[in-house]
């Protein structure tokens, strides 16, 4: 297997319903390349219709690796995605062909680019205590208390994401240093992959008319049946039953709400996602390309990484 930072791969990130599945394979059937997924959701079997998982006749014979390839109760993190990676990216590489990274996780692909920051883990009497403050206080509160010791951290946080900001103090407390700090840091260490990383996008108008426009085509596809035969078969408890879109399905089911308004939420929740995914991209280092997906040629490809 080649070694990491001499392998060459092409990443196509970016927000929901960009298009960035089909940019991926008309890069990977024109530079003879093969696709590692970087999604959250299509990584679990079963979970198709909902994350918009390529068909086999959508790849038409293009490999696809990291797609259907868990069971939807077993766990996985960003640093056990970028194992399950690294070993599918160097037997593409082996072959001779190119890895063409494709999703829109981003922390995943952090991960696989950069590596994950090390922080300390938890400590439960520490992280008690902020949250008893967070309720008695309120987390704006909080928020004020972070924005005085970590300015870096603090802006990417809105003032009642009570998670958040207690993971950021809480890593303050246990190292002196401030959460932002350490991510800085991080993200001036070395690549781990000689990666040419492209970031896909349409007009913000566009990107919400495609949002709306694939909600209902989902739901027509048999959404609806696909949840119901993943809670049959394993209950409420897989995670990827929190993603987007399919929390909205499983309380049409769970509560009874209407077609009508689930599919209103779904695009609600899909076109908030899509505005932190590009929050997310917007502010990750290493980004060389930025554009809308039929931009993305193979000629401007090769052109990148000949240079």
């Amino acid at each position: 297997m080649s070694e990491p930072a001499r392998t060459p791969l092409v990443v196509v990130a970016g927000p929901t319903a960009a298009g960035k599945t089909q940019a991926a394979l008309r890069l990977a059937r024109a530079l003879d390349g093969e696709l590692v997924g970087a999604d959250s959701v299509q990584v679990y079997r079963g979970f198709d219709v909902g994350s918009a998982k390529p068909t086999a006749t959508e790849l038409d014979g293009v490999a696809h690796h990291l797609i259907d390839v868990l069971d939807p109760n077993e766990e996985v993190d960003a640093q056990r995605y970028a194992d399950l990676a690294d070993v599918a990216i160097g037997e593409i590489h082996a072959r001779g062909r190119l890895p063409v990274v494709v999703g829109g996780t981003g922390l995943w692909i952090r991960a696989l680019l950069r590596g994950l920051v090390a922080l300390p883990p938890v400590d439960h009497a520490l992280r008690g205590r902020l949250e008893d403050e967070a309720r008695r206080l309120g987390s704006p509160a909080l928020h004020t208390r972070l924005s005085a010791i970590d300015p870096l951290a603090v802006t990417k946080i809105h003032p009642n994401d009570t998670l958040r900001i207690v993971r950021a103090l809480e890593v303050y407390e246990q190292t002196g240093t401030p959460l932002g700090e350490l991510r800085r840091t991080h993200a001036l260490g070395a690549d781990r992959y000689r990666a040419l990383f492209c970031v896909v996008d349409r007009p913000r108008e566009e990107l919400s008319a495609r949002i709306d426009a694939r909600a209902g085509a989902m739901l027509a596809a048999g959404w609806i049946d696909e949840v119901r035969t993943i809670i049959a078969r394993h209950g409420l408890t897989p995670r990827a039953l929190s993603a987007v879109g399919y929390r909205e399905v499983v309380a049409h089911l769970e509560r009874g709400l209407p077609l009508e308004e689930t599919q209103a939420r779904i695009v609600s929740a899909t076109r908030r996602y899509a505005r932190h995914q590009r929050t997310w991209f917007r502010g990750e280092p290493g980004v060389i390309v930025r554009c809308g997906p039929e931009e993305l040629t193979p000629e401007r490809v090769k052109g990148e990484l000949a240079g």
